[in-house]
């Protein structure tokens, strides 16, 4: 049996935010597990968050924004560069890129860190030891590798039958299980009894 994890985020949703410890959660209890990171590259400048979508998700989930992010709300944002850096870490050092995507979201959504920049990455680039092109850094438009990545994102979205974000996808074999992390936002640890359950009914 084989087995992989599908997660669809955008590093600047919030609702991908709160739903990372469910993965962090998965992926622990199942390292045996192929973690596949999917970047959406939703947000392009165009589009803020309302804090009233912040209410809704604390009330749903363990997550108390920081002040900090709360105060850079009416800031625009933008998730180019991060889609091009993930899209690079996931190709060529895939170990990494549960931990960075773990930094990122860290960054942003408690310390309000654009990560629209070099100078605001560059930090994490190096704790990590990674070496990407000038390419990926760019904000500017979206690498080859991000582009295939989303090209591939929507062939799968066409089979899950939603573009909603975030989406946990569990496949075993070749059964496909849709997850409905909302269930678990307020308890983590519960998502893996409910993978065990998939597995369990699959042998």
């Amino acid at each position: 049996m084989s087995a992989q994890l599908f997660y669809i985020y955008d590093t600047h949703c919030p609702w991908s935010y709160v739903t990372l410890p469910l993965v962090n959660e998965i992926t622990a209890a199942h390292p045996e597990f192929t973690l596949n990171l999917l970047h959406c590259a939703r947000y392009e400048g165009d589009e803020n968050i309302s804090k009233k979508t912040l209410e809704l998700i604390e009330d749903e989930s363990t997550t108390t924004f920081s002040k900090e992010y709360i105060a850079h709300l009416k800031h625009a944002k933008d998730s180019t560069l991060t889609a091009n850096i993930m899209s690079w870490v996931v190709n060529k050092v895939p170990y990494v890129g549960l931990p960075l995507l773990n930094t990122l979201f860290n960054a942003h959504f408690e310390q309000a860190n654009e990560l629209q920049s070099y100078d605001d990455i560059s930090e994490f680039i190096n704790e990590l030891k990674l070496s990407p092109p000038n390419k990926v850094f760019s904000i500017e438009k979206l690498t080859k590798d991000a582009e295939i990545s989303l090209h591939n994102l929507e062939e799968l979205q066409e089979i899950m039958g939603t573009k909603a974000i975030p989406a946990l996808l569990l496949a075993i074999d070749e059964k496909l299980i849709l997850l409905n992390h909302n269930l678990y936002l307020k308890h983590p640890k519960a998502i893996v009894e409910a993978v065990q359950l998939e597995l369990s009914n699959t042998n």
